[in-house]
């Protein structure tokens, strides 16, 4: 079965999360109980097992803090600068702070609060809605998958990004609910958004007829794979 799109992931990621944004922002019972079902629960487990509950700030404070996958996105940017590629570079650096303005222009727009505990185990600024963890993992995975569906055609490489990415944005999703400073749906919107923007700009990309240097079939122009 052939993979979805580009231009369609963006769309139908796009959609969601304004339907699942705007049952927020209009008060859905259902929706708001889910949440609130989802995070207490998390929050005992959290009281329950402060070893788990440490791991899982370190994972999210370091390992897979927005700062981290900025660092990596900047690093990736230095790479294909120094390969001669300084369209695509620029491509990934402008999708990157697009990307970032925005989730903090959603998060102005929404203003939601983030959950509030009698003994919280962890703390975080601004709003809510969407979740900056969660939609900044998934636009820097996103982005990379697309990278390497570019640059390489080893499917040891395209598996093995996949599958990191995929543990980390499920493990940045899942850290913030735990911790008790996001709901479900906000950690949710975050990763459609982040998919969302990660695909527009494939789609984007690929809608101009932009190649890199480096063809899907091997190596540089004139070499052998």
């Amino acid at each position: 079965m052939a993979s979805p799109s580009p231009r369609l992931t963006a769309v139908v990621c796009a959609a969601v999360a304004a339907v699942l944004s705007a049952l927020v922002a209009t008060g859905w019972d259902p929706l708001l109980a889910f949440d609130a079902r989802v995070a207490s629960e998390l929050h005992r487990t959290a009281h329950a097992e402060p070893g788990w509950t440490r791991l899982n700030r370190l994972l999210t404070d370091w390992v897979w803090d927005p700062w981290t996958m900025r660092a990596l996105l900047t690093a990736v940017f230095l790479w294909l600068l120094l390969r001669g590629e300084s369209r695509t570079a620029f491509w990934v650096a402008v999708t990157a702070i697009a990307g970032t303005f925005l989730q903090q222009g959603l998060k102005a727009l929404f203003d939601r609060d983030r959950p509030r505990w009698d003994r919280p185990v962890d703390s975080a600024e601004f709003a809510a809605l969407p979740s900056g963890h969660a939609m900044t993992a998934a636009l820097t995975c996103g982005l990379l998958l697309w990278l390497v569906h570019l640059y390489t055609v080893r499917r040891a490489v395209r598996r093995a990004v996949l599958w990191a990415g995929a543990v980390t944005v499920a493990g940045v999703g899942f850290t913030r609910v735990y911790l008790g400073v996001h709901w479900p749906t906000d950690v949710i919107t975050g990763w459609l958004l982040g998919i969302a923007v990660a695909a527009a700009a494939a789609a984007l990309w690929h809608r101009h007829g932009t190649t890199p240097s480096v063809r899907r079939g091997g190596g540089p122009e004139g070499s052998s794979p």
